[in-house]
């Protein structure tokens, strides 16, 4: 990695660059169209951009960071209840990942600003009832409307976008239950059905897992697309059933190769941890604090028994899928959970040698996703094709480091590739990031912005 000085002289070449006055207009939309508003987020970008000596970069994190709420959030009341409805950016649905990762950074700051406070709640509340209506699902829709993937040969309900089963779309809503509980002391979201949607998730985590039978779930899409369906009969690829949960499709929403996907997996171990907390010391329900604490140390034990294997020139590294048979695929994918994204989700300290040893391999060229091009280098997917840089794994490989210099490189990386739109995307061309997909993906807009407020708190000094 670059040391320090070197990045700091990198960072006066890119201040000299800036030094001629330029004129950096707002991209957000005028205040009295903005979705949401909120008073503690607008002081927090004040105070954060008086300390930003880069102009480009003080730019960039004032348009992204509140782009959630700018343009994407719905808050309401339904049954007397806050009621807040989330959509990605250019797609009109949610995902329960999506919107748990889009709303997280604005946690910290619910406690100055009721407002805020009730949306994150509203959240919390809307991706309950989602799950009630159906565990399997990635994506809703605001109400029964239909979608466009309606007639896949999978149990669709009006009230859904897309049905295909990624256990991190239960992961995120306990990832953002809980945090909302301890950032604001307020309990009163785990309320009856908090508590029922907690017990579903519980139970598809157990289905998945397969150990007498292949369970409720199927999945197939008429598609050119391949990995916008399941294999063997909608079930996917064979497995050995082994105590790993199945997730049918990847983060990407791209199927997984070997069902057992280990970053998603070792999320569900935090997530039943998280349960496990909240149900010992909020709702005082013992049985299912153990029934939580007996999965999750089920699953992690699964996870060191059949997810890791040595690989020469690292050392011993979490496989990123396997399938029980002793079958490993090793790579990563910018989408979070990730292997890179371990330490951010809470699911392993970002000093942990296995994951140190892993991450050295995420960002390596033995990982076949991971890109290096003239217009920046980082981690892409399969899901946009080769030589596509995501925005979202190079901001996560800043978020997970410790190192001065890797930070500041990819907070330049970050600056060079947004191609004069102010704004994140979902990816772009190693090469030339004028060609990027996604021109409104707001989850990878505030997690940048996530990533400048991370700067700001622990090395300020990087920004001014």
């Amino acid at each position: 990695m670059p040391t320090r000085r070197v990045f700091l002289e990198s960072l006066a070449v890119s201040a000299v660059a800036l030094s001629a006055p330029a004129d950096y207009p707002s991209r957000r939309p005028p205040v009295e169209k903005r979705a949401f508003v909120s008073e503690a987020v607008e002081a927090k970008i004040a105070e954060v951009k008086k300390s930003m000596r880069d102009a480009e970069l003080a730019w960039l994190f004032e348009n992204c960071f509140p782009n959630t709420l700018d343009t994407t959030v719905r808050a309401g009341i339904l049954d007397g209840k806050p009621d807040t409805f989330v959509v990605t950016g250019d797609i009109n649905a949610m995902w329960l990942r999506d919107s748990t990762a889009q709303v997280w950074p604005y946690l910290p700051l619910a406690k100055e600003d009721r407002k805020l406070k009730r949306a994150i709640e509203g959240v919390v509340r809307r991706q309950t009832r989602c799950i009630l209506i159906d565990p399997y699902a990635n994506a809703f829709n605001f109400g029964p409307t239909g979608s466009e993937w309606a007639k896949d040969r999978t149990a669709m309900k009006p009230e859904l976008h897309e049905r295909k089963w990624e256990i991190d779309s239960l992961c995120y809503p306990v990832r953002l239950a809980h945090g909302y509980w301890k950032q604001t002391g307020d309990a009163s979201c785990f309320d009856a059905d908090w508590r029922k949607a907690a017990a579903l998730i519980v139970r598809t985590f157990r289905e998945q897992q397969r150990l007498k039978d292949r369970g409720p779930y199927k999945f197939q899409r008429l598609t050119t697309v391949p990995g916008d369906s399941l294999s063997n009969d909608g079930y996917g690829n064979p497995t050995r059933p082994c105590g790993l949960i199945h997730s049918g499709f990847r983060p990407s929403d791209d199927a997984c190769l070997f069902p057992f996907l280990i970053p998603s997996n070792l999320f569900a171990v935090t997530a039943l941890k998280q349960l496990t907390e909240i149900f010992s010391t909020e709702v005082n329900d013992t049985s299912m604090a153990r029934d939580c604490a007996s999965l999750a140390e089920q699953v992690s034990e699964a996870v060191s028994k059949y997810a890791t294997a040595e690989k020469p020139a690292f050392g011993r590294i979490w496989a990123y899928e396997v399938d029980g048979f002793g079958n490993q695929l090793f790579q990563d994918d910018a989408n979070n959970p990730s292997l890179l994204s371990l330490p951010y989700l809470g699911c392993c300290a970002a000093d942990d040698p296995q994951y140190l040893r892993t991450r050295k391999f995420v960002l390596s060229d033995d990982n076949p996703y991971f890109y290096r091009g003239s217009a920046a280098e980082g981690l892409g997917s399969p899901h946009s094709g080769s030589n596509m840089i995501w925005p979202l794994g190079v901001i996560m490989r800043a978020l997970t480091s410790r190192d001065a210099g890797e930070i500041g490189q990819s907070l330049i990386a970050l600056k060079r590739t947004h191609a004069g739109t102010g704004f994140m995307h979902e990816s772009f061309a190693k090469d030339d990031a004028a060609k990027f997909t996604r021109s409104w993906f707001a989850w990878a807009n505030t997690l940048f912005g996530e990533l400048i407020l991370e700067v700001h708190s622990r090395r300020p000094s990087l920004l001014a």
